[in-house]
């Protein structure tokens, strides 16, 4: 076994892989770029390494920086975690060549499933199933079309090179076709450099199910499956284990293609086959097909954990220092079943754009807790934004999502959105809670699944008392007992809305509220009851913002009545950048006429590339940045002329 090993890699997977060679008595090495001199997975090492940059090509990008700090600090093995080098066979390649051991399979195994058409011929012939559709090299427009036509629309068409659903569409019919292909090969060849694509027959009712797979080099074996049906924008948001309605029958059939394809490559370590179901009638062992296969281990490894007891970190420990399988194949089980949400640092309603905040408060419910981050740690622009993912498991599906709902629940973020009631509303999904899951039933469902739900009465009075310096107890009343007969206005804005309310202490532990024309009465017994009804269990003030947890954050803004008529709005002139980011492109010109929604500039933050458009009709009046420049939240982009 190893005594020391480097962690290429950041965030939550690198606290992962420490939190397994801690209990195996391995020494870490972590690495770290500017961003992240004072983050958690440097904190939990052993030993740190500044390499580069906040920009991922200025340090987690740069292999040949990483291989020399492993080879300084004395590790014998590199872990890559998965994202960022960590399926980039030039990097296996170079870390074998410097006498050090790369935990994951070969760079030969890499290759053989880096490219989805190459890799689709590859398991056709080992006799996994695949999708119908045109794998071939020849990239004409038209031939293109053909075989679109010959497919049998709907079709979708799918970057060779691609992931996370970049250079992905969906095309409903031929008219349709060529310009869903012009989108794709361009958002192909700016995200991987490789403008290549595949067409493939669209499923209906599909389901994403996948399958752990673990091998040697010699020998493998699959630890079952995993759902991650539950997808926006082809991104998963809950998974589990194992899939609902799932049979043995179609178990054994999935689990034996797996371990085909696994053996196919040589496999060695942990990794996953990908599959697309056709849940239209039912799991059938005649309804599945290859997708691809992730030559790493993956985000949502932790609900396989779960059901298994297996240490998968530890696994791939033990087969990279040389030692086979830990166990045969009938040696695996399930008990039970798990649930993995992934929480994140973004704004729901404005399409779950990723955003920035320092984490002022942080408590997680009642689960297994993935995270890279503390309390007072910053979302930077940087990366992705995963604040942590909460793993729950339990001896039946419907217990263990009750166990997610209230985990969920139990969750209090302040500092920043986050995509918290989402997850819960997903948690509570009716047809979610039957098992009826396919990968369209977030985009089907979205308008009920982000709607936000009005605070209650009990919240609002909640956050009105803290406005008024009141909620943290007997203590802080002391001092207003000198104006008790008299009455205090306080406001509170919650999005547009402004909530006027008038305060009056009665005595240490009574203050009457009105609100909207209506008293409540709040009393501290222990703990503070509102209109007889318990309140809610947390309040938190960060500054002029209240923030309540009550299953689920809501936020108040506390409005400073000497400033409240000094706001002024744009009126649509001009556009604002959304959060901190890199200036890709521009496409006005001062003197340009454009429409309400036309584009005006294209800013990359967080890895995903997003469309700044027009508010209004108008003429654009000055362009305030050019294409390359970098510009924080609330940078002015485009002014238009004011409207006549």
């Amino acid at each position: 076994m190893f005594r020391k090993i480097l962690i290429a890699n950041r965030g939550e997977i690198a606290c992962r892989v420490m939190d397994t060679c801690r209990k195996m008595g391995v020494a870490t090495v972590a690495v770290f770029s500017d961003a992240d001199r004072d983050a958690r997975h440097v904190a939990m090492a052993d030993e740190a390494v500044w390499i580069g940059g906040a920009r991922p090509s200025d340090s987690y990008l740069r292999g040949d920086v990483i291989i020399a700090a492993a080879r300084a600090s004395g590790a014998e093995a590199v872990h890559p975690g998965y994202g960022f080098l960590s399926e980039n066979p030039e990097f296996v390649d170079a870390v074998e060549a410097a006498g050090l051991v790369f935990i994951g399979p070969s760079g030969a195994a890499i290759r053989a499933m880096g490219l989805k058409d190459a890799a689709k011929r590859l398991m056709a012939a080992a006799g996994v199933p695949v999708v119908p559709g045109y794998l071939g090299e020849d990239q004409d427009a038209a031939l293109l079309a053909l075989k679109a036509g010959e497919i049998g629309y709907p079709v979708l068409i799918k970057a060779v090179a691609g992931g996370g659903g970049k250079g992905m569409r969906k095309v409903e019919a031929a008219a349709g076709f060529a310009a869903a292909l012009e989108s794709a090969k361009g958002e192909a060849a700016t995200a991987f450099g490789n403008d290549a694509v595949l067409i493939e027959k669209y499923v209906s009712a599909p389901r994403h199910i996948e399958v752990q797979v673990f091998g040697d080099g010699s020998h493998a074996v699959h630890l079952f499956e995993r759902d991650c049906s539950l997808q926006r924008r082809h991104q998963k948001v809950i998974e589990e284990a194992p899939a609902p309605g799932m049979t043995a029958e179609m178990r054994a059939a999935m689990g034996d293609a797996a371990v085909r394809a696994a053996k196919a490559i040589g496999y060695s370590g942990a990794g996953t086959v990908e599959f697309i179901v056709d849940g239209s009638d039912g799991l059938r062992v005649d309804r599945f097909w290859f997708m691809e296969m992730n030559t790493r281990l993956q985000v949502e490894h932790p609900v396989t954990e779960a059901i298994t007891g297996v240490d998968l970190v530890e696994w791939q420990l033990l087969v990279a220092s040389g030692e086979p399988l830990p166990c045969a194949q009938g040696d695996l089980s399930i008990s039970g079943h798990a649930f993995e949400a992934r929480l994140y640092a973004e704004d729901v309603p404005a399409g779950f754009l990723p955003a920035t905040g320092r984490l002022e408060h942080l408590r997680f419910g009642d689960a297994r807790v993935e995270t890279g981050v503390r309390e007072g740690d910053v979302i930077s622009p940087w990366y992705d934004p995963m604040i942590a993912k909460l793993v729950v498991q339990a001896p039946t599906r419907a217990v263990a999502l009750r166990r997610l709902e209230r985990a969920l629940a139990g969750t209090e973020v302040a500092g920043t959105v986050t995509n918290l009631g989402f997850l819960g509303a997903l948690a509570r999904h009716e047809g979610f809670g039957r098992g009826e899951v396919d990968t369209g039933l977030i985009e089907r469902d979205l308008a009920a699944l982000v709607a936000e739900v009005a605070p209650s009465r009990g919240v609002t009075v909640a956050a009105v008392l803290a406005a008024a310096g009141l909620w943290d107890g007997a203590a802080r009343l002391a001092g207003f007992t000198l104006w008790a007969p008299l009455r205090r206005r306080v406001a509170v804005r919650r999005g547009e809305a402004v909530l006027d309310a008038v305060v009056r202490v009665e005595g240490p532990d009574r203050v009457r509220v009105e609100l909207d024309g209506t008293e409540s009465v709040a009393e501290r017994r222990g703990a503070w009851w509102i209109d007889e009804a318990k309140a809610p269990g947390r309040v938190v003030r960060i500054g002029a913002r209240v923030h309540v947890f009550d299953g689920g954050a809501v936020s108040f803004d506390v409005v400073d009545e000497l400033a409240r008529e000094a706001s002024a709005h744009a009126g649509g002139n001009i556009t604002l950048s959304p959060m901190p980011g890199l200036v890709k492109a521009v496409f006005v010109r001062a003197g340009q006429a454009v429409a309400k929604g036309d584009r005006l500039a294209v800013l990359e933050a967080m890895k995903m590339e997003h469309t700044m458009v027009a508010a209004r009709d108008g003429v654009v009046a000055e362009v305030l940045v050019e294409a390359g420049a970098q510009v924080e939240a609330g940078a002015a982009l485009v002014r238009l002329e004011e409207a006549a």
